[in-house]
């Protein structure tokens, strides 16, 4: 497969990872506020299909991000803080899983202001991730 096909599918993928980060925290705002037993089951199923979903997109991002790097050849330590951003992407995602299963076995203990701050983690990420990849600036 050439560079830009890979590279084009990498970005699909990626941006396709984050709509998923975006929305659990999301969903875990909304599962953090309610009480009846039907709307918290109902998330429930939701948070879990949504984290089936996104987790495979997430391992193919990276493994294409992988491939682009040492496929190609790409260095500096603009990509060094990438991975580095990327590595706490993962951690955050399977930190997400762990929130999920807490609020499916009912014991949450957190806030839903707190998901709200925890939901704009990936956002700013997000942004350092762009600007590296693109400005290259060291």
């Amino acid at each position: 497969m050439d560079y830009l096909s890979i590279k084009s599918l990498h970005i699909i993928l990626v941006t396709s990872w984050f709509a998923g980060l975006f929305y659990l925290p999301r969903l875990f705002v909304n599962h953090a506020m309610v009480s009846d037993k039907a709307t918290l089951e109902r998330l429930a199923l939701m948070e879990l299909k949504l984290y089936r979903f996104m987790t495979p997109l997430g391992i193919l991002a990276v493994g294409l991000g992988m491939w682009l790097w040492f496929g190609f050849g790409f260095s500096g330590g603009w990509l060094h803080l990438k991975t580095a951003l990327v590595t706490f992407l993962i951690v955050y995602h399977l930190y997400c899983g762990r929130l999920m299963r807490a609020f499916a076995e009912g014991r949450n203990t957190r806030s839903h202001v707190w998901f709200r701050y925890f939901n704009e983690i990936p956002v700013l990420v997000l942004f350092a991730c762009v600007f590296l990849v693109v400005l290259k600036p060291f």
